[in-house]
């Protein structure tokens, strides 16, 4: 195994021991199989997704005490497998968190993100953070498929949320990929919410609709690409977003609130023919007007990850400053302060959008 540095037999590591009970443990640093890189993490973000997974596991989860959590993570090739050529040493990457096990139907398809193989790792898949171990820790190992070459003016910061602007897009491509002249409404200015807007921009859409019941997001995504911000405890979202498409509604409509009232806004400001895409979800099931949506030809579609590679995709993005990232990083933490890194993102203190943990900084 070729390596740029000295890797130590041990690392520390965000441990998941049982719901919500996360433990940093020294654990033995992992080494690269024949197609893998060893990444030395830079820096990894918290997503919600990551709260509900230690509160209740998910589908594949390895068990208590044996599962590194985090899944948005950046870094630098330290360590190269014996047949990758793909990637060199002091490399610095993104990553994408789902490797599919490339024998199922979906895979074989380029749909690796619904792999039919989910959690099996003997048959070859993987998703770091969720069914493998992930980057809340010193070092962690990625498939070559999983990975992307960053360039040096992107920071790790930036980088570690790739993956949520390449869910966006991959959005955007189930959708049918033209989003220009299009009018987009966006209903939650979280992380998600508020990529989604910079990303409808740079794809050329027409006007933009940023919807929240909290202000200090709703200017940053005015600042970031947002048209219009309305913020539901002062105005009806429905009404002012009729108004302004002419009585007709929203091409196109991200739900990224995850909650029931999102959802019914969102139904209920989608044009005739107009498409909703869930990025965020409920964690209980919540009702939907199908009366509205049958009679109304609207379409509901859904994405898991950041397939057909769109990672790939959304480091173009950053590269060509087309979407800038910087202003949702709000906070950061050593690895020793991963609570308190979780505490300020659950409880938004501060103002938090986007909080990351550097696990190799003191």
């Amino acid at each position: 195994m070729e390596t740029i540095e000295k890797i130590p037999d041990k690392m520390m590591a965000a441990v998941l021991m049982g719901p919500n009970q996360v433990e940093l443990q020294e654990v033995e640093t992992p080494s690269p199989g024949p197609a893998d890189v060893l990444i030395r993490v830079e820096t990894c973000a918290v997503c919600s997704t990551d709260v509900s997974l230690i509160a209740k596991p998910f589908a594949g989860q390895p068990p208590y005490g044996d599962f590194i959590i985090g899944h948005e993570y950046a870094g630098v090739v330290v360590a190269l497998g014996e047949t990758v050529d793909e990637f060199k040493l002091g490399d610095r990457v993104a990553v994408e968190a789902h490797l599919g096990c490339s024998r199922c139907r979906n895979c074989r398809r380029g749909n690796y993100t619904s792999c039919l193989n989910h959690g099996n790792r003997k048959k070859g898949h993987r998703a770091n953070g969720f069914t493998t171990n992930g980057g809340d820790a010193q070092y962690v190992i990625n498939h070559i498929n999983t990975v992307y070459k960053i360039p040096d003016t992107l920071s790790f910061e930036e980088a570690a949320l790739v993956t949520n602007l390449g869910c966006v897009l991959y959005g955007f491509e189930t959708m049918g990929g033209f989003v220009v002249g299009d009018n987009v409404a966006v209903i939650g200015p979280g992380p998600l919410g508020l990529i989604s807007i910079q990303a409808a921009k740079a794809l050329g859409a027409g006007r933009t609709f940023l919807v929240g019941r909290r202000d200090a997001p709703l200017q940053i995504g005015k600042a970031n690409g947002a048209d219009r911000v309305i913020n539901i405890n002062k105005e009806d979202a429905a009404e002012v977003i009729r108004e302004e498409t002419d009585g007709v509604g929203a091409d196109i409509v991200f739900e990224s609130s995850g909650n029931q009232s999102g959802l019914d806004l969102a139904v209920k400001v989608a044009k005739r023919m107009g498409q909703i895409l869930l990025l965020g979800f409920a964690h209980e099931p919540i009702p939907a007007d199908f009366a509205e949506l049958a009679l109304n030809n609207k379409s509901i579609h859904t994405v898991r990850g950041e397939s057909w590679a769109n990672v790939g995709r959304a480091v173009s993005l950053l590269k060509q400053q087309k979407v800038n990232l910087r202003p949702l990083v709000t906070h950061s933490f050593p690895l020793s302060q991963i609570d308190e890194a979780y505490k300020t993102y659950t409880e938004r203190k501060d103002g938090a959008i986007k909080v990351v943990v550097k696990p190799n900084e003191s």
